[in-house]
């Protein structure tokens, strides 16, 4: 049985006005979809993303949906609804780590207008977008590209450019980036926070640029391998300056190799790093998933070296199933 979906909708002021754009408004939106995925309760990332998982996707090719892919990552049904409240199943082809990119085909047609793929390094900063989600206007943002740079994610993820969009949208998790000349120009990924001189914080979107997806849609669409890169299984962040490890994945990698919250990693490989852009880099360097990697760690005053055996992150996780 198909899930239901809640109806709601974003503050009135929010919503994009069909006078502040140079395309059909309501006619771009209908290309976006609401998506609902379920995943079983003993999956890899259940507990860190939930069992169920609410955002949306963009139809970039006859009932093809380009998402973000933590919503459908070890889905075992994945639910699509359109402007018209039409609910279809889904089926997820891949998702690729690198990006963050989930692509789900539709089992049933959509029957909504595919959405043009753009170019997001044709937007700047300061030009009007929509991230717009659900197929309808009172469920997308009118806002502006505010900043766009380099982005490092806990999870061991880097962008080398990523967007950056406000107002924020209040469920941004696949949210479809409409630039303005009504191109996609990326998908939503994240809710951040930006601190003005004056300490006025303002909540934005993080969004990944869509022209990322060329180089790897044939391979996802069939439901091929793409490179695996070596994963570690570490949460780290940034603090004063230095890569601190500030958890690990039960039964990963750095777990078995006994890497501890509150770990500095000062080296990979001998190359001093500093960034956690820097740490992941240097980790992929190396070679491909299952490459061994040589850490560099202080712990309590000691420095001491550490060999961590990586892995393919993905041979960690469910398989998407058929409905």
């Amino acid at each position: 049985m198909a899930e239901t979906f809640e109806e709601w909708s974003v503050s009135k002021p929010l919503q994009p006005k069909a006078e502040d754009f140079p395309f059909d408004v309501d006619w771009t939106l209908s290309s976006t979809v609401s998506l609902r995925a379920i995943v079983p309760p003993d999956a890899f990332t259940a507990q860190i993303l939930g069992t169920l998982r609410i955002g949306h996707g963009a139809v970039i090719a006859e009932d093809l949906v380009l998402t973000i892919g933590y919503l459908v990552t070890e889905a075992e049904q994945v639910w699509l609804q359109t402007h018209e409240g039409r609910v279809v199943a889904g089926h997820v082809l891949g998702v690729d780590q690198a990006t963050g990119f989930g692509l789900v085909q539709a089992l049933e047609p959509l029957r909504v207008p595919v959405l043009e793929v753009g170019d997001s390094r044709q937007v700047m900063v300061g030009d009007r977008i929509i991230a717009g989600g659900g197929g309808l206007a009172r469920r997308s943002v009118s806002g502006r590209l505010v900043a766009r740079d380099e982005f490092a994610g806990y999870w061991e993820y880097v962008l080398d450019d990523a967007l950056f969009t406000a107002p924020a949208h209040p469920m941004w998790s696949g949210a479809a980036l409409i630039g303005p000349t009504g191109k996609l120009v990326g998908i939503g990924s994240l809710q951040m926070q930006q601190q003005d001189d004056g300490g006025k914080v303002t909540p934005m979107n993080m969004m990944v640029p869509v022209e990322l997806l060329d180089p790897i849609l044939n391979t996802l669409r069939t439901g091929g391998d793409l490179p695996a890169r070596p994963w570690l299984g570490v949460l780290a962040e940034e603090i004063s300056g230095r890569v601190v490890i500030v958890g690990a994945t039960k039964n990963g990698p750095a777990e078995r190799a006994d890497l501890t919250q509150g770990d500095i990693v000062i080296a990979v490989a001998g190359e001093e790093v500093t960034t956690l852009a820097d740490f992941y880099r240097s980790v992929w360097a190396l070679g491909p998933a299952g490459v061994d990697v040589p850490l560099t760690l202080a712990r309590e005053g000691d420095v001491f070296e550490v060999e961590v055996r990586s892995k393919d992150r993905k041979a960690f996780l469910k398989k998407p199933k058929m409905h």
